[in-house]
């Protein structure tokens, strides 16, 4: 066998298998629809290798996923660095349970304060204290290095591109599944 001849069908250890994958089903199911296999797979492949990743460097800098989400949101507030809980839940995509479970764990780590908001009592202000602050800024820079690192093999035009594509895809599988509801 050559060196340079694809591996066999069903050999995952070759890096990109998504063609003979889609080549499988359409000899073993003639008709099958084949064509989402290879942008689909790549996804949910570099979607796991991303997330593993990112749980690894959170883990080496001391902070976990959702955490890191909560203070990113308020850090990019902007000064003085404090939101609702309502506009983290709008701005994170979770629901506002999740926010409550993330803001209490993060208090008790002294990373965030609660205080009452200044449209009534029953709106609640979430802000960052000094250390979530230092713990966002060392933590945004370390993640944010390395999945520079992980797309460097792209120029900046390919990378523009893949936005623009991607930008595009999550538009209409956000719309087509959302009227799926």
């Amino acid at each position: 066998m050559q060196d340079d001849a694809p591996p066999p069908v069903g050999d995952l250890q070759h890096p990109y298998p998504v063609r003979e994958i889609a080549a499988a089903w359409q000899r073993e199911r003639p008709g099958t629809p084949t064509e989402s296999i290879e942008v689909v797979t790549p996804i949910w492949r570099l979607a796991k290798l991303f997330a593993d990743d990112r749980a690894r460097i959170l883990r080496v800098a001391g902070i976990d996923a959702a955490t890191l989400d909560l203070l990113s949101v308020i850090r990019r507030s902007g000064s003085p660095y404090a939101l609702s809980t309502r506009e983290i839940a709008r701005r994170t995509l979770v629901t506002a349970g999740a926010v409550s479970q993330r803001v209490a764990r993060a208090e008790r780590q002294g990373l965030v304060e609660r205080g009452p908001g200044a449209e009534g009592r029953r709106t609640v202000m979430v802000s960052l204290t000094g250390e979530g602050h230092a713990l966002v800024e060392r933590s945004v820079d370390v993640v944010l290095g390395r999945e520079a690192t992980l797309v460097s093999c792209l120029s900046e035009e390919e990378r523009g591109l893949l936005v623009g594509v991607l930008e595009k895809l999550s538009a209409d599988v956000h719309r087509r599944v959302a009227g799926d509801s």
